[in-house]
């Protein structure tokens, strides 16, 4: 039998083991939304799959047949811009997901105690699975066109460990903002959309004039996003260490603004929401 302790004070001095200790929250909310978005319905896996197909070709033709920019060494077109909408696609979804995950579970935050960074953390982890079946079709465009990785295909974990960290930090802070501030969640779409301009996704970072590289690196998605061109173009794409370094930088300070801001408003969710 589990003994409960009421203390002042007690939650903010165990916050942190709290989520070791609500760890199967983790998975139970996860699997949740992943039930949501793919058991029993065509169209959750149909979009997944389209969407990256889709995007892919209406960049391929704008940024390479019309403005007729060219790809990364020898590397297709086409699969230099998947490479490079695989991890922003992940960021996005994820990040718009975590936005709008505390006001979707009003009833859960309002009614029982637990650490609620929970939520928009499980969100992010759901956002995985889009991801993985976004590297089954770059699989299948690299076969298609005879396009073998080498060595560096080992290093995605990691980079997918960065965008995965790049998303939860705006996204801790946006949910928190928008549990007080409901109109919040029509800005989420904009910069959402906006980042999407200025991140090197249609197009090869070669692009963009060597005096500007190191400003346009603090995009944190610039890093990322060279990181796995790197990664699965075999080194065709330039790996550009001081951009990644500023990118990795850029994200843990957006994690821990994220975080600050979540724990900050934390406390009043359960009254306001």
């Amino acid at each position: 039998m589990k003994e409960v302790v009421i203390e002042a004070g007690r939650t903010e001095r165990n916050y942190w083991r709290d989520l070791w200790r609500y760890r199967e929250l983790f998975q139970v909310l996860a699997w949740r939304d992943f039930a949501v978005r793919y058991r029993q319905t065509a169209v959750g896996v149909a979009w997944a799959v389209l969407r990256p197909v889709l995007t892919v070709s209406i960049l391929t033709v704008i940024f390479h047949r019309v403005a007729g920019l060219a790809s990364v060494g020898d590397a297709p077109y086409a699969l230099m811009v998947l490479a490079g909408m695989l991890p922003w696609m992940f960021f996005s979804t994820a990040m718009s997901d975590a936005a709008s995950s505390l006001v979707s579970n009003t009833s859960l935050v309002s009614k029982i105690y637990f650490p609620r960074m929970i939520v928009p953390t499980a969100t992010v982890i759901v956002s995985i699975v889009d991801l993985l079946i976004g590297l089954v079709i770059l699989a299948v465009l690299m076969v298609a066109y005879r396009y073998a990785p080498d060595w560096r295909i080992l290093t995605l974990p990691a980079l997918v460990l960065m965008a995965f960290l790049a998303a939860l930090g705006p996204g801790l802070w946006i949910t928190a903002v928008n549990v007080r501030y409901r109109d919040f969640r029509y800005v989420t779409p904009f910069i959402v959309q906006f980042g999407l301009y200025i991140s090197p996704v249609g197009f090869a970072f070669d692009n963009i004039p060597e005096s500007w590289r190191l400003l346009y690196s603090i995009n944190p998605m610039v890093g990322v996003i060279n990181g796995f061109r790197w990664a699965v173009l075999g080194g065709e794409a330039p790996l550009y260490p001081q951009s990644l370094i500023i990118s990795a930088v850029m994200i843990a300070a957006l994690l821990w603004v994220g975080v600050w801001q979540f724990r900050k408003l934390e406390r009043s969710f359960a009254d306001v929401i």
